[in-house]
């Protein structure tokens, strides 16, 4: 199983609307990636750094599972563009992605 980790940076003046990630960006990507190989898809919203009081790393990473790569690519060929021209509506970070191997 892959993890398609998407990263958004945290950081003075940056805006990200968790109420619209979590209601309408998530329900998109999984209408449209569900027959696709997508398995699970997980919000974690950051809260702090390590020390108290501290900013988190990450405003928000979203954590999208497949069961190989290929799948998560063939996803992307397919509905990438619509996905990535609906981040505008919920931030203005550009996001960082890595794919990792779930051990």
């Amino acid at each position: 199983m892959i993890c398609v980790s998407v990263l958004y940076p945290s950081g003075s003046g940056k805006h990200f609307d968790h109420e619209y990630y979590e209601q309408k960006h998530r329900p998109l990507v999984m209408a449209r990636l569900a027959s696709l190989g997508i398995t699970r898809y997980e919000i974690h919203q950051g809260l702090s750094g390590l020390g108290p009081g501290s900013e988190p790393m990450f405003a928000c990473i979203g954590n999208l599972y497949f069961n190989a790569v290929s799948e998560f690519q063939q996803a992307m060929a397919t509905h990438g563009a619509e996905l990535q021209a609906d981040i505008p509506n919920f931030t203005d970070i550009q996001p960082q992605f890595q794919i990792s191997e779930t051990v």
